[in-house]
């Protein structure tokens, strides 16, 4: 392909992304490591967008949170395809809004044999009501033991009661050692 029909191919790929973005109501899309700076960044963007849109106090507290656990989740939890151990933890963020909810869409590289564990602790978060999730959350804090990543298994918690939702989830196979899981997050406006 000449130099010119790659360029349009990639204006062409720009344009739908455009297109998809605004047919979705999609604010933000990142993919790459995701760091400290990167998630204040993003919340800060978030928060000015909500702003902006006369959200509600309310509603941005919950995004903020929900957002803000989604990316340490990543930075924390993520694995990575590499060799090396020191390879930086990379994830993709997607936050869109609509009429009536805000979605915060976060997705990253796990081990294949961490998924029975993570799909039996949501699937128990997500049949939990407010009060068993808080009951579940001091659990957790007076009892919860902490994982080699520096987790005692709050983040999940806090998501589900932040957002007042279940969380909605995914596991994509890439290969025999290796997945990309999903987390969808509703935050409803109202």
């Amino acid at each position: 392909m000449t130099k010119i029909g790659a360029n349009q191919d990639f204006l062409e790929f720009a344009y739908q992304l455009y297109h998809t973005m605004q047919a979705n109501e999609i604010n933000l899309v990142y993919e790459g490591v995701v760091t400290q700076e990167i998630t204040k960044t993003f919340t800060a963007l978030t928060e000015k967008n909500m702003a902006k849109n006369e959200e509600t106090s309310q509603v941005q507290r919950k995004v903020f949170n929900v957002m803000v656990e989604c990316l340490q989740n990543i930075s924390k939890h993520a694995d990575t395809m590499g060799d090396e151990e020191e390879e930086e933890r990379r994830g993709i963020v997607l936050v869109s809004h609509g009429e009536q909810c805000y979605n915060v869409i976060t997705g990253n590289v796990i081990k294949a044999e961490r998924r029975p564990g993570l799909e039996a602790s949501l699937n128990k978060i997500n049949s939990l009501d407010k009060e068993g999730l808080s009951a579940l959350y001091k659990q957790q804090i007076l009892g919860g033991k902490i994982s080699e990543k520096g987790g005692a298994g709050l983040g999940f918690i806090d998501i589900a009661k932040k957002s007042g939702n279940k969380i909605d989830y995914q596991f994509k196979e890439l290969n025999d050692d290796f997945c990309f899981f999903i987390i969808i997050t509703t935050i409803s406006r109202n």
